[in-house]
């Protein structure tokens, strides 16, 4: 005897069947001060889309070189304008597709709820331990981080407490873990929905350090992945700028 026909249950299956058909997958190399809010967005592209993001992240430099041996990454999300521009000039880049998806700040941080000031008097202060950042030959915050304590007058000063990092998230977890008394790190890193999550901060005046514009750009590989050119649409959207903006960053 025939099973009985459940229009529902078939409804359901050719959606799904259709959305498989149709979804597409994009490797995207992510600079690590951007990890946090490339999470949520790639969980807005899923849901809005059905295209999925296979999400590596590490230093710019560190990407960049893993770019250049041939890894297979359709996108990449920098945290400067320079690397973006350098595979422009070398031809790894799909031409007219670079832009400026976000503007960082750096922070100095501490674990602790009451080390760092209001004013950042705690890098003048004897007592204080390990001071994290991340390597500025690979990560531009790291270069942010040295810029800052050069024109403070503090680099001789500190240069014996300094510990880096290879990327902005390893300096983070430097920090985080009680490795470092303090760290210059992303404010993306330490806010959640607008706020500190923990510990305490000192916002570096911009002043003290060149603007750190992040660029993102399509590279020779995803010039025909559908969800790597969905991302990039995503990523100029209002609301997705919102959202980047919730993590500290300017637009």
């Amino acid at each position: 005897m025939p099973l009985p026909f459940r229009p529902l249950a078939a409804l359901l299956f050719a959606t799904l069947a259709h959305c498989a058909a149709w979804s597409a997958e994009a490797q995207v190399a992510v600079a690590a001060n951007f990890a946090e809010p490339i999470k949520a967005i790639a969980a807005v592209l899923e849901k809005t889309t059905g295209h999925t993001l296979k999400i590596t992240l590490g230093s710019t430099g560190k990407l960049y070189a893993q770019i250049r041996n041939g890894a297979p990454f359709d996108l990449l999300l920098a945290a400067d304008t320079k690397t973006p521009e350098t595979l422009e000039k070398e031809g790894l880049t799909q031409p007219g597709s670079r832009f400026t998806y976000a503007t960082g700040k750096l922070v100095l941080w501490s674990a602790s709820a009451t080390t760092v000031d209001a004013r950042g008097d705690i890098l003048r202060s004897p007592g204080l331990g390990k001071v994290a950042h991340a390597a500025p030959k690979l990560a531009p915050y790291g270069a942010a981080a040295v810029q800052a304590m050069d024109r403070l007058g503090l680099s001789a000063t500190l240069a014996p407490k300094l510990v880096q990092g290879e990327s902005i998230g390893q300096t983070y977890s430097f920090v985080h873990t009680g490795n470092a008394a303090v760290g210059f790190v992303a404010m993306s890193q330490v806010l959640e929905g607008g706020r500190l999550k923990g510990g305490s901060m000192w916002v570096v005046p911009q002043t003290l350090y060149d603007p750190i514009r992040q660029d993102a750009v399509l590279l020779k590989r995803g010039a025909g992945n559908e969800a790597a050119q969905a991302l990039l649409t995503l990523l100029k959207s209002s609301n997705v700028k919102d959202l980047i903006r919730s993590y500290g960053y300017d637009i």
